[in-house]
């Protein structure tokens, strides 16, 4: 059986000082990396880790033993080294010589798996949404301080060239003074009516369910649609547009007043997470609002033809976009590398930028930041201050979508204690208890 040695000896300070020094790479050395996850997400970024001449992947875990034999050829096939494989993560945590953990977990694991590895000395790439809820987020926050440990979140919009010149834009005065953003996630996401089912015998479901209850395997195969496993699908998508709008505005402290409608309208499926969910985010001088929906089939992200390229995406049935209104100007912005148009009092067209994607350069800037030691551009706590517009905006739905009020030198919703129960989760399953980290 695995066992947490470093929760269960005085070394932590140790192995967490071990690992600081190791930041110190000579110029041939490798970032050794290990994946927690090896669904769509964590195969892609394993892979694109794994063709770096500097990074080694030297595990790949996931609970569904049947995801890792293929993966494994693939790295091998990237990196001319086999990774060894498990479906317990904690065989990354316990292994000395890795330095980073790439956390592609569902949402639920991602606190958990991110303050385990900060806590045994090591790094962490952690896939978006940061966190299952509010509290969560903060935890993950003062884990990565506390243990000095570099946390990049996946929010690789950050990286991309062209959302940086937006940005400049922005800050010079282009558009006047911001007081009003539009974030859009209008997309068709499928109806899913699932037959009970147990889990077949190559899953550790046990496992898999970590700080969550577990429930019916086919609750799980929909992991997406329910609460107790996730954000939801649309705070899911919608976090890269909220994180990219903070960005160029500036990253924003938090909103004093959330308000929403959401409803489950078409999508009835057994889920409990909104398909229809419209948020408005009131700042000190700007107020953003989230237009999402789950049931707009017109409504298309951008397509992959294009992406990448110099095109631009029709805006109108953009699925995905950012409109940025200020006195002086409009900007459309994209996120699939879809690049950005300013047009002026009049309407007219004044400047426009393609884009490119920034997946790659967010990997570098991690890899950087783990040699160097610095803060990476999607840092843990603008991570944690963006995804938590979605956890508010969840909590009001919760709550039949009543308006709060937030305290954000506190991180707590005034006045509302039925609020405030709802920044986390009811209750954790053993052994899998975040710890709360002061």
């Amino acid at each position: 059986m695995v066992h947490f040695f470093f929760l269960k000896t005085s070394g932590i300070a140790g192995v967490s000082f071990l690992l600081t020094v190791r930041g110190l790479y000579g110029a041939n050395e490798k970032v050794v990396a290990g994946l927690m996850g090896a669904g769509g997400r964590g195969s892609f970024l394993s892979n694109a880790f794994a063709k770096r001449k500097d990074v080694e992947i030297s595990w790949i875990c996931d609970p569904d033993s049947r995801r890792l034999g293929n993966l494994q050829k693939q790295i091998e096939n990237s990196q001319g080294r086999k990774p060894q494989v498990a479906q317990d993560f904690r065989r990354i945590l316990d292994d000395k010589s890795v330095d980073v953990v790439i956390n592609a977990t569902p949402d639920h694991w991602h606190a958990l798996g991110t303050i385990l590895a900060c806590i045994a000395g090591k790094d962490v790439y952690v896939e978006k949404p940061l966190s299952h809820n509010l509290w969560e987020g903060r935890m993950m926050v003062s884990a990565a301080r506390k243990y000095k440990r570099v946390v990049q979140v996946g929010t690789q919009s950050r990286s991309a060239p062209y959302v940086h010149i937006a940005k400049e834009r922005i800050q010079s005065g282009k558009l006047g003074k911001i007081h009003t953003v539009k974030v859009y996630n209008m997309m068709s996401h499928p109806f899913v009516k699932r037959a009970s089912e147990q889990p077949p015998k190559e899953v550790d479901f046990d496992l898999w369910s970590g700080p969550a209850q577990v429930l019916d395997y086919s609750i799980a195969r929909s992991w997406l649609n329910y609460f107790e496993y996730s954000c939801g699908p649309i705070p899911g998508d919608a976090i890269h547009q909220l994180d990219l709008a903070r960005m160029v505005l500036g990253d924003p402290p938090p909103p004093k007043k959330v308000s929403q409608v959401g409803e489950i309208l078409v999508l009835k499926d057994g889920r409990d997470t909104p398909d229809t969910q419209f948020a408005i985010f009131e700042f000190d001088n700007f107020v953003m609002t989230l237009e999402a929906a789950l049931w707009t089939p017109y409504m298309k992200k951008t397509p992959y033809e294009i992406r990448d390229t110099d095109a631009m995406p029709d805006w109108k049935f953009n699925a995905t976009r950012i409109e940025i209104y200020g006195t002086d100007g409009f900007m459309f912005l994209g996120r699939h590398g879809d690049g950005w148009e300013v047009f002026d009092v009049n309407g007219k067209l004044t400047e426009s930028k393609p884009g490119r994607q920034g997946d790659n350069e967010h990997i570098e800037n991690f890899i950087n930041c783990v040699k160097s030691r610095e803060k990476p551009i999607s840092d843990v706590e603008q991570g944690h201050l963006s995804t938590m517009l979605c956890h508010l905006a969840n909590i009001s739905f919760k709550l039949g979508n009543q308006s709060l009020q937030f305290d954000s030198s506190k991180e707590l919703i005034t006045d509302n204690p039925e609020a405030n129960k709802l920044l986390k989760r009811g209750s954790y399953r053993k052994p899998w208890e975040i710890p709360s980290i002061s």
